[in-house]
């Protein structure tokens, strides 16, 4: 049975930073690419990040050279690195399992004053 579960989320002020884990169970975590989506309130699922099997990434416009995406395979778990965060970057964060379209339950970031 495939498990994602994120987690690292929390409330930080403007400027801040946080560190996103998703660590997944029950697949071949080594073969897949992952990557991490964002929904706001009233808005629709944004994708902000992948990586695959070999380690190249892409990355959202919104969100180039603020994020960085990395993965450790023995862990089986990618992370997302996030500086200099803005009130616009409220929302639910998603992990997301490319190979099976499966995703996570979200972890949840707030950047308020």
């Amino acid at each position: 049975q495939v498990q994602i579960v994120e987690s690292g989320g929390g409330s930080v002020q403007p400027g801040g930073s946080l560190r996103l884990s998703c660590a997944a169970s029950g697949t071949i975590f080594t073969m897949n690419t992952m990557g991490w989506y964002r929904q706001a309130p009233g808005k629709e699922r944004e994708f902000l990040a992948d990586i695959n099997s070999g380690g190249s990434t892409t990355y959202g416009d919104s969100v180039k050279g603020r994020f960085t995406i990395s993965r450790d395979n023995a862990k089986n778990t990618i992370y997302l690195r996030m500086k200099n965060l803005k009130p616009e970057d409220t929302a639910v964060y998603y992990c997301k399992l490319y190979g099976l379209n499966f995703w996570g339950n979200g972890t949840l970031v707030t950047v308020s004053t």
